[in-house]
């Protein structure tokens, strides 16, 4: 017989990131992290992840109690393989998001769970065969010195990633150029760059700076979220504009945003994240089209196992983020892949010294 949830577990952690990280939108130098736990009537745990980036976590026993009232209702005594399949149709305000994106935490746990019942490693159980995803390196180093961002690069050359990306969206394109060539000194001129401006600009100016970067000797690779994310005109009309490198959009959108992005024909590269049911459902609409996705930032890279399943994946982002403390083994990377466990679910635990030494607050 197959076994239903039963419970949950709430666990909130709260301790100082190893750098600063940001965008040209905003800094955090604090982990706020939980991790919510689904346990089944065998004593099978599926676990997921959620965070806040701009102010600390509610009390552990907030968000178990929200969660309890919100969502569980409907999962128990249910089988995780029954939940993940589930389609729900939007009505009026019965649809509606958690905060902290405790939904994408229930969404992992619940594919974890499923995944240790069929008794497969999560990327063998979404389809895929290879345990080793293609990664670039990442540093979210917009507010970092540039001592620190040089130091941040040539630390993260031993990964062996070929490709590397860079917060730009400064107020002078000159600033901009300054970080590129820090960064390119630091990775070797045979590496890819990619640039992410997280929306700081028009579509005019970003094509302005694009053809500066290009003209002072930094091909791009990919551009990433350079406009607003719904100015649909905009992003065709830089899109248009480019010439060598890749328009890379959709970080903030939905799925029903993400879809527009492709029936528009918006974006050269669409990016996803770490909800697992949403990717294979952009990652069947990507193939159909013939579109590349990139994964962005997810909780200990889990998103490299939804990376291995989608033929259209190019590149998954590893920022080296000190997150990874709250698991015990976290994922490795070697000569610039991801290496993904051969463990039933997603191969992560919880960290009983983290439990001890970072948790905030916990409810069970």
């Amino acid at each position: 017989m197959t076994a239903t949830i039963e419970n949950i577990r709430i666990h909130c952690f709260d301790y100082p990131r190893d750098r600063v990280i940001g965008d040209s939108q905003f800094a955090s130098t604090h982990v706020w992290a939980g991790t919510l736990e689904l346990i089944d009537s065998s004593g099978n745990i599926g676990l997921g992840f959620f965070q806040s980036l701009h102010t600390p976590l509610p009390e552990a026993r907030e968000i178990k109690a929200l969660v309890e009232r919100l969502r569980l209702p409907s999962m128990l005594n249910r089988p995780p393989e029954a939940l993940i399949h589930k389609v729900s149709r939007p009505r009026g305000g019965n649809i509606f998001p958690l905060p902290h994106s405790l939904d994408q935490a229930i969404d992992q746990a619940l594919w974890d769970l499923a995944a240790k019942h069929a008794n497969l490693p999560l990327y063998q159980f979404l389809g895929g065969t290879s345990n080793k995803v293609k990664s670039y390196g990442s540093g979210v180093c917009f507010h970092m010195s540039d001592n620190e961002v040089s130091d941040f690069y040539t630390g993260a050359v031993k990964h062996g990633f070929d490709a590397y990306k860079v917060k730009v969206g400064f107020d002078t394109v000159e600033q901009d150029l300054d970080r590129l060539a820090l960064v390119r000194d630091a990775v070797g001129s045979q590496t890819r760059l990619m640039i992410d401006a997280n929306e700081a600009w028009s579509a005019k100016e970003a094509i302005r700076r694009i053809r500066r970067y290009e003209e002072a000797g930094f091909p791009i690779y990919w551009v990433e979220d350079p406009i607003l994310r719904h100015d649909i005109p905009g992003l065709i009309e830089v899109k248009q504009a480019l010439t060598d490198s890749h328009l890379n959009v959709g970080e903030y959108l939905d799925l029903s945003g993400k879809r527009n992005l492709v029936d528009h024909n918006a974006g050269d590269i669409i990016n996803i994240h770490g909800d697992i049911s949403a990717a294979l459902n952009i990652g069947w609409l990507c193939a159909e089209h013939g579109v590349p996705i990139s994964l962005g930032n997810t909780p200990m890279e889990l998103g490299a196992h939804i990376a291995s399943a989608l033929p259209e994946v190019v590149y998954t982002e590893h920022s080296m983020l000190n997150m990874d403390r709250i698991v015990e083994q976290p994922l490795a990377v070697e000569q610039g892949y991801i290496v993904l466990t051969d463990k039933p679910g997603h191969g992560f635990a919880l960290s009983a010294s983290a439990q001890q030494d970072l948790c905030a607050s916990a409810a069970g």
